[in-house]
């Protein structure tokens, strides 16, 4: 009896001495929409994608007029000369069509480089986060299903969230 008390003594002191592991989780989805540089970044982002619309905009009104303006005139022209004067302005469309198309792929390429860089930095700060923090794992919520179920007293996204923002602010 006395060596199955001991052994229980035993198996409880060692089961109190091992370190607990804090696990906490975060929407990962909501991280990275309520972080305020990711907001400052889509607001400028905007305005460029504003600009760009309004220049292909003013070119596709500038082309319109002139194609409204060669059917006027095609009229009193040779067909050799109309033949020539609306190849010359197709090309020309096709120039503006291909340079507007370039400067769209630019302009998401340069978008989806920032929201990379704004992941990336997001990661690197939660990581800090949770070795700051004394966590053992920092777990991602999101649709895909990571967390299937969490406690909500578990649940440290809106903490991450004012932390990464307040780190922000001091950039």
């Amino acid at each position: 009896m006395k060596k199955i008390c001991s052994a229980l003594v035993l198996v409880l002191v060692l089961a109190s001495c091992q370190e607990q592991q804090k696990i906490a989780f975060i929407d990962n989805t909501k991280v990275v929409s309520d972080f305020d540089k990711k907001k400052d970044f889509e607001k400028k982002f905007q305005a460029k994608i504003d600009v760009f619309n309004k220049k292909a905009d003013s070119l596709q009104q500038a082309i319109q007029i002139e194609a409204q303006a060669f059917q006027i005139k095609a009229s009193k022209m040779s067909q050799k000369d109309a033949d020539a004067e609306y190849q010359a302005l197709l090309q020309k469309k096709q120039l503006q069509d291909y340079q507007l198309k370039t400067e769209e792929q630019s302009l998401q390429l340069e978008g989806q480089k920032q929201i990379d860089t704004l992941i990336k930095q997001m990661r690197a700060f939660v990581k800090d986060y949770g070795k700051k923090n004394g966590y053992t794992y920092i777990l991602g919520a999101n649709d895909a299903g990571s967390v299937l179920y969490g406690d909500d007293a578990k649940d440290i996204t809106k903490a991450v969230i004012d932390a990464l923002n307040e780190d922000y602010k001091k950039e």
